[in-house]
């Protein structure tokens, strides 16, 4: 169970790193001025906060290999979480833009500093600072939803509770030694994100 409990990290993680990194371009074209680029960020964020996970991972692993990429299961899982986190984390930044003065922006524009400096630099490093607290509560929900991956045959810690249980005729023991790793995983989480926050000294 602690050697499954690797590839729900690994979904996690690797969901989150997709989910950060997406998140940031979504958010940027939700808040464009271009109707075209702000209405498909708007609808990529309601696609995919509208239709379950689980359906989007199905999507997934059974759609890629149709368009040639015959990428593992794993691959695909992470991908799936990863994008569908994004449509979240592309909100918590846009509502943390919200609380950055405007003024920060226009300064900038008036010094002559190139957009992609003004993301980088100024407001993307302020967003995830603002954001940071909803961003950890979306890695430990993405640690959480990492169950659904078994649905794809991948060797999570849901998915072995479930192949111990059938072996052993056991399920309370498993099943709550499964929750109490889920546990500590999402303790250790919420105990780094609160020391982000105070190092990062988020208010």
């Amino acid at each position: 169970m602690l050697a499954a409990a690797r590839w729900t990290l690994l979904i996690s993680l690797g969901g989150m790193a997709i989910s950060l990194a997406l998140g940031i371009f979504v958010c940027a074209s939700r808040i464009s001025k271009e109707p075209i680029i702000s209405g498909l960020a708007a609808l990529y964020i309601s696609f995919f906060r509208g239709v379950p996970l689980l359906v989007q991972l199905l999507v997934f692993y059974y759609m890629l290999p149709y368009i040639g990429l015959d990428l593992p299961a794993i691959a695909a899982a992470v991908l799936a979480v990863g994008m569908c986190s994004a449509a979240y984390t592309a909100e918590i930044l846009r509502g943390a833009l919200q609380t950055i003065p405007h003024g920060q922006t226009e300064a900038a524009h008036a010094l002559g500093i190139p957009t992609f400096s003004l993301w980088k630099r100024i407001l993307v490093p302020q967003a995830i600072r603002i954001g940071l607290p909803s961003l950890v509560n979306e890695l430990i929900l993405l640690v959480k939803v990492s169950s659904l991956a078994s649905v794809v045959g991948i060797g999570e810690l849901t998915r072995i509770s479930q192949n111990i249980t059938g072996e052993t005729y056991r399920p309370l023991e498993i099943y709550v030694a499964a929750a109490a790793i889920y546990f500590l995983i999402n303790l250790v989480v919420s105990l780094l994100g609160r020391l982000a926050e105070h190092k990062l000294k988020v208010v």
